[in-house]
This record gives structure tokens, C-alpha cells and sequence, in this order.
């Protein structure tokens, strides 16, 4: 095959450091379109953003030359960097070393999709520490908690 075809896609989910909610309406209606552009300027494709005060989930579809580490390096610093320029009395603000990562089917694309739209009246009613160990348990990663909230 001369070409190289792919349908990579992705959930990701990242923090903010010690799970601050830095994130309030008036900085995520900012960040988000922010970290689409970065998605974009890495020839990425994102499909949906949404999050909560400590945390944000993208999806969105990769490609197949570059790591998905690579990614979130560039989306953290130049995020972070973004936002202590934008919100000056953000200055402290910083996001958690790690993240969570996992493969979307295309079968999936709408359930997921409507859990990243829907964060806003999911997390009133979920314990911000639920939701992660759910993810990984159904994804059947295994960790250990000690260091899931670090």
C-alpha cells in the first residue's frame, strides 16, 4: 500500500497540578480554543473539549508519526505558558506531570463525545476522585492510587 492510513483516536484526560481549580468558566472559554490550536498546529484533529475547574478531556484524532507524548509536552508548557501570560493572577498555575490516555472505536465516537460535552452537569453529582479510578478501571490499566492524585 503506497499511503499510510489511519483512524487513531484519542481520550485524553489531564489535570491541573494537585487538582487546583484554576480552571474557572472565565479561563477554560479561553484555554479550550487554545488547546485546540495547539491540537491543530501538531496536525492533530481535535472533536470535543470540556472539563471541569481541575481537569480537561480532549478528543481527538492523531497521527501516526508522532508520539503522544510529544503532544502533551508541547500542550502543557505552551498552555501553561499561555495562561500566566493571559490571567496574571494565575501565576502559580500549572498542570499535573501525567495524564490518562485511551483508544476511542469510531463505534464509540458519540458516547464519548457526549461525557466530554456533558462535564459541566457530570461533576456536581461525581466526586472529582470517582472519575478517574473508574476510567482506569474499565480501561483495565493498572495503577496504583498512592499515585493517581499526586
Amino acid at each position: 500500500m503506497p499511503g499510510t492510513y489511519s483512524q487513531v483516536l484519542l481520550h485524553i484526560v489531564f489535570s491541573t497540578k494537585e487538582r487546583r481549580s484554576w480552571l474557572r468558566p472565565e479561563v477554560a472559554e479561553k484555554l479550550y480554543p487554545y488547546l485546540g490550536g495547539i491540537v491543530r498546529g501538531n496536525k492533530g484533529t481535535l472533536y470535543a473539549i470540556g472539563g471541569a475547574e481541575d481537569h480537561v478531556h480532549l478528543y481527538l484524532r492523531w497521527r501516526t508519526d508522532e508520539a503522544i507524548s510529544d503532544l502533551m509536552r508541547v500542550m502543557k508548557s505552551d498552555s501553561s505558558k499561555w495562561v500566566h501570560d493571559t490571567f496574571p493572577d494565575l501565576q502559580s498555575f500549572a498542570w499535573q506531570t501525567g495524564y490518562a490516555v485511551f483508544s476511542v472505536s469510531k463505534s464509540q465516537e458519540g458516547a464519548v463525545k457526549r461525557y466530554i460535552e456533558g462535564q459541566a452537569e457530570h461533576h456536581p453529582r461525581i466526586d472529582f476522585k470517582s472519575e478517574p479510578l473508574r476510567s482506569l478501571r474499565a480501561h483495565e490499566i493498572e495503577f496504583d492510587e498512592r499515585y493517581v492524585f499526586e
